[in-house]
Order: structure tokens, then sequence, then C-alpha cells
């Protein structure tokens, strides 16, 4: 926490903390190291104002460090490639304060395009939890249903269990499509018909696809329910 204190307290702390975190994470193979700096920045962007929030989801430092760090010849383990992902995931969803998260955002939604699977976050794995005690708890009331129909529809006294990673997976694809709505609404508003933005028309064409992509595995992920 001093170290908080003092970020918070003079001029060029939060700009100098950023670059200190910057030397730490650049080439770094020691994966204890890079474990001890992320938890060090996590507690920075928890208890440091908006002056050090600001710099450290821009681009500079969340794609030219963080996102490196992610190339197999680092040969991170797993969980501290969730954590990082996990990071700019929650990063990208804002700030209380105001502060400026669009460069992060732009980072996470390039991840999206390419592929990259993010890890649910810790409030939506808690909530996959609560459903599926719910769920094993109360199970589904059966529906009557036309003899013809009863077939087709589900064998007769058959319930659907689903198992906390499906209902995480769930949450967490819904998770993108609802923040990437509210992105596409947001850059629609913003836009006045026959005066666009062309950079704006660009990402949402991105954001487009990636809603289309993500019908197709919320649809693939139901049909294994």
């Amino acid at each position: 926490m001093h170290i908080c204190d003092i970020i918070n307290t003079t001029q060029d702390g939060p700009k100098d903390a950023v670059k200190a975190l910057k030397k730490r994470i650049s080439k770094n193979y020691n994966h204890k190291e890079i474990q001890l700096t992320l938890s060090l920045i996590d507690m920075c962007v928890q208890n440091c104002g908006p002056s050090f929030q600001s710099l450290i989801v821009k681009k500079e430092f969340v794609k030219e460090n963080l996102v490196k760090l992610l190339n197999p010849r680092y040969n991170l383990p797993l969980d501290i490639q969730n954590r990082i992902l996990n990071f700019i995931k929650t990063c990208s969803q804002g700030f209380p304060g105001g502060v400026d998260v669009s460069e992060v955002k732009e980072v996470y939604l390039d991840l999206v395009k390419k592929g990259v699977q993010f890890p649910p976050s810790e409030a939506e794995a808690e909530t996959a939890r609560q459903e599926t005690a719910q769920i094993s708890s109360n199970p589904p009331t059966s529906v009557p249903t036309a003899p013809a129909l009863s077939s087709v529809i589900a064998p007769k006294n058959s319930t659907i269990t689903l198992v906390p990673e499906q209902i995480g997976k769930l949450h967490s694809e819904l998770d993108m499509v609802k923040m990437n709505v509210r992105v596409m609404s947001a850059i629609l508003m913003e836009n006045t018909p026959g005066s666009e933005n062309h950079e704006d028309i660009e990402l949402l064409q991105v954001l487009y696809d990636f809603r289309d992509n993500q019908s197709k595995c919320l649809l693939k992920l139901f049909s294994k329910l």
C-alpha cells in the first residue's frame, strides 16, 4: 500500500510506476517474477487513482507488454495466461471515474477476433456455481407435450443437467456478446447517416462479424446441452 501512496501523492508517480512495471515485464522469462508483477498491477489498479489507471489501460502497455507475454516462447502456465486475459477483459469493461478504456477495449476485441478464448471472471464463475446449485436442488418441471412431438422435443422423463464448465462458458460468451452490442450501439449513436467516421464503420463491421461468429458458437453450445 505504501507504493500506492507514493503513486497517488506525487506528480510523476503514475508515469514512473507504469515505466517500472514495463521494465519488470519486458522480456522476462521468470514466471514467478511475472506472477508477482501481475499481483502488483492488480493492487495498484484497485488502490491507485484515475491517473494511474488511465496509463495502465493504454495500448502501449497492454498490447506491447501484457499480450506479448502470451507468446509461446514465454511458455507461461495456463493460470498466468488466464490471469492476463482476465485483466484485459476486466479493464475493457471500464472503471469508476470515467477512465478512458477505448484502447484496452480495442486490444480485447482484436484478441476476440483472433479467436482467443477468455476465461470467465470470478463473478461469472460464482454465478455459474449458484445457478448449478439451484438447478440441482430445483430440477425443471416437465411440460406435457403432444405425443407426436414428445419424441422429437425430448425423451420422456428426461432432464438437462448443466455442469459448471458449460454454464461458465455460456456466461462468458453471452458477456462478450452483450459488451459488443453496447459498443455497437454507442458507435451508431455517435454517427450521423451520410457523415459516418470511416474507422467507426470498420469497427462496426468487425463487431458484426464477431457477433455472427458468436451466434454460431452459442448455437453450437446449446446443441450440446
